[in-house]
């Protein structure tokens, strides 16, 4: 079935264009991996470092293609209750209780009670029906009419088992709910999965998925983004931050900063009406970016050398 945002999917050139105008710098290799989940409706398994940029790729799909995003968060102990479906509870009890008198004249009116309970087996699947059933993340996405943008967060911190239900989801597109049957996508969504590689993901979900690595940008692409995403820094500054930044990130750090930390740290910058990076400066800003006290000590050290480097941008 065709898409209702099939020309927004035109060509490579076609989406690389709409990401910038969601604010979202795409290379090329990011642009034809969305444009190929796309045309062979395949999940996307997105990988690399932190704040890279990996959820806000789908977010900007989303935003891009004018659909919802619809986010499922993983964690260790996810389940199906919590990704897929539930059943109100609530809802059933309420309903249990407007049916009471009505279930009291049917035992009345039987002889015995097997007579009465083979009647009132006949009401069971009322309270396992379609008006009885919480969507979760995974079936909406499935439901929505026009599509979705489906995004499963870090699933390399859900467990195996959890792992290995999405394989039907990823497969088929459809899911399996013991009380009602087979549900299948209306109009398969667009699948991001993303994941920091804290463990390694089995060969089955990969094997389902196009695969794409997001490094940390090279410095001409990073400054592109600094400037789309912070209005009004000048050209100078934005140089001095991303030199900065980058000469950081070839330092033994136990954690170095991403490129959303780049933006927080141009931001911070702005607000000061910062014109140039100098050494007070940048050690007075340094939380904006580095985040663990070893790594400010190890920065602090180099810091008159990283800035004088810096400013020669």
């Amino acid at each position: 079935m065709k898409k209702k945002y099939e020309k927004r999917m035109a060509s490579i050139a076609v989406l690389e264009e709409g990401f910038r105008r969601v604010a979202y710098i795409p290379n090329r290799q990011i642009a034809t991996t969305v444009y190929l989940a796309h045309h062979l409706e395949k999940p996307i398994l997105v990988e690399g470092p932190a704040g890279v940029g990996k959820t806000e790729l789908a977010k900007a799909a989303a935003d891009y293609l004018q659909l919802p995003l619809i986010r499922l968060q993983c964690y260790e102990g996810l389940d199906e209750s919590k990704a897929l479906y539930e059943w109100k509870y609530g809802k059933q009890l309420l309903y249990t209780q407007l049916l009471k008198d009505k279930l009291d004249d049917i035992i009345s009116r039987k002889n015995g009670f097997s007579s009465a309970m083979e009647k009132l087996h006949q009401y069971d699947d009322i309270f396992f029906s379609w008006p009885f059933l919480e969507p979760r993340p995974l079936l909406k996405a499935l439901q929505e009419k026009d599509g979705a943008v489906l995004l499963i967060d870090e699933v390399d911190k859900s467990d195996d088992e959890f792992e290995a239900f999405l394989l039907e989801i990823l497969s088929d597109f459809q899911v399996s709910v013991p009380e009602i049957g087979t549900v299948q996508a209306v109009t398969k969504p667009l699948v991001f999965l993303t994941s920091n590689n804290t463990r390694e993901l089995s060969e089955a979900l990969k094997r389902r998925c196009l695969h794409l690595f997001i490094p940390f940008p090279e410095a001409a692409l990073e400054r592109e983004i600094v400037c789309r995403r912070v209005p009004g820094i000048s050209e100078r500054l934005t140089r001095q931050i991303v030199k900065f930044i980058q000469d950081v990130r070839e330092l033994e750090l136990k954690k170095v900063p991403s490129i959303s930390e780049t933006i927080d740290w141009a931001r911070v910058l702005m607000i000061l009406h910062a014109e140039v990076l100098d050494p007070v400066l940048v050690r007075e800003t340094l939380n904006s970016f580095i985040k663990f006290e070893d790594d400010v000590g190890i920065v602090t050290e180099k810091l008159h050398q990283l800035t004088a480097v810096a400013i020669r941008q």
